[in-house]
């Protein structure tokens, strides 16, 4: 830890190398799915919009009209090419494993599924009718906690650390102009992630509350992802 934390860093697991490493799976999965459906390796580059749908795209249509409610979730582990991927996990690992060391497991899931679902909100309130992919709405989520986070703890070290966090959105925010990214969904992670950052609590004086908020929303990212993989099998 480069500041002192009034959170102790918690062995174990890494939560953001562990989606890292969901978001590559699913990635190469797709580029499989697409081999077999005869589209080449088109699917690295620029999957059809047909294939994000199937590998859990959020689409409005779908996830209202027939309950797939699921895509709420899934979306934010489904990317629109390897350059797409590598960016969003880029940023994962490196502020994702910052956010995550500062606040713990339990709350970095929190934080995490939260904005996933700020990001689509305000997708709906924008494009009900596009399809959606993508972490970076809980990746603006996480850069938006930080930057207020930081500035609450007030010292010089964490004062930089917001710096950073600024700057980070600043970057990823013009590379979402450039590759017509969904700059609605940024705002409502980033959003979700500010209004997080200036009430959670700065200290561990309510660790079993943010445990239970951490369990329930591991379970409704567990749920979205096994929406996705149900749906395969039922179509």
């Amino acid at each position: 830890m480069f500041l002192h934390s009034p959170f102790p860093t918690v062995p174990g697991i890494s939560l953001a190398r562990t989606l890292i490493i969901i978001n590559v799976i699913l990635f190469f999965l797709m580029i499989a799915i697409g081999l077999l459906a005869g589209m080449g390796l088109k699917p690295v580059f620029s999957p059809p919009t047909n294939l994000l749908v199937h590998m859990g795209a959020q689409f409005w249509p779908l996830a209202l009209e027939r309950g797939e409610l699921w895509r709420c979730i899934s979306y934010a582990f489904t990317h629109a090419g390897i350059i797409h991927l590598g960016f969003n996990m880029t940023v994962l690992y490196q502020v994702g494993t910052l956010v995550e060391g500062e606040i713990g497991r339990s709350r970095f899931l929190t934080l995490y599924t939260v904005t996933a679902l700020t990001a689509t909100f305000a997708g709906y309130l924008w494009h009900p009718f596009t399809p959606v992919v993508g972490a970076s709405g809980s990746l603006f989520g996480l850069i938006g906690f930080a930057a207020v986070f930081y500035h609450r703890l007030g010292i010089p070290a964490a004062i930089q650390r917001r710096n950073m966090m600024l700057q980070w959105a600043a970057f990823a925010f013009l590379f979402g102009l450039m590759v017509g990214a969904d700059n609605a969904g940024h705002l409502g992670g980033a959003l979700g992630g500010m209004v997080l950052g200036w009430f959670m609590p700065l200290r561990h004086n309510t660790s079993r509350l943010w445990n239970w908020a951490g369990g329930i929303n591991g379970v409704l990212l567990a749920a979205g992802l096994l929406g996705l993989i149900s749906s395969w099998f039922i179509q």
